[in-house]
């Protein structure tokens, strides 16, 4: 039952890696909001239509869902938002290396066209933003965990709780 009693645990601490990567991508990026823009252009996924206004609001949403992961509100929808952001990074990060792009992911600010002798990290980025994926699905498995706002309030219970309460009756 020793594990039961971690899964709070490690659920807090991955909405806190989840959400704190979040926050750091969207602070980076919403000082200068064309770079981001830039940066969304670069994977030539959307049309600029589209590309420019999804360039300025990425930063607005990166931070208020890592926000809301660490402070544990609205912890499932924040997740399954995060998961879905995350897996959207790794498929245009995929499809940047599968057309021979080479770009920089502008996942923490910057982006766009890589200069002279600059080389594409996409396998390590692809590989970073897949284990986030998961990290956001084990939140929306095992939420909220210690600490939350949504355990607080009464909107969530733990899982794990769950499971200490039956094992102690």
């Amino acid at each position: 039952m020793r594990a039961l009693k971690a899964l709070p645990w490690v659920t807090t601490v991955a909405r806190l890696v989840l959400g704190g990567v979040l926050i750091a991508a969207g602070a980076l990026k919403i000082g200068n909001p064309a770079d981001s823009v830039v940066a969304v252009k670069a994977y030539q996924l959307l049309p600029e239509p589209v590309a420019v206004p999804v360039g300025y609001a990425l930063p607005i949403l990166e931070i208020v869902v890592g926000v809301l992961l660490v402070a544990g509100l609205l912890t499932r929808v924040a997740a399954v938002i995060a998961g879905l952001l995350m897996f959207a990074f790794v498929f245009g990060i995929a499809w940047a290396w599968a057309h021979g792009l080479r770009i920089d992911c502008g996942c923490f600010g910057g982006g766009g066209q890589l200069g002279v002798g600059q080389e594409p990290t996409y396998a390590l980025d692809i590989l970073r933003d897949f284990g986030l994926v998961l990290l956001g699905a084990w939140i929306v498995r095992y939420s909220p965990g210690r600490f939350s706002l949504d355990g607080a309030l009464g909107l969530a219970r733990d899982d794990a709780s769950d499971a200490d309460e039956e094992e102690n009756e």
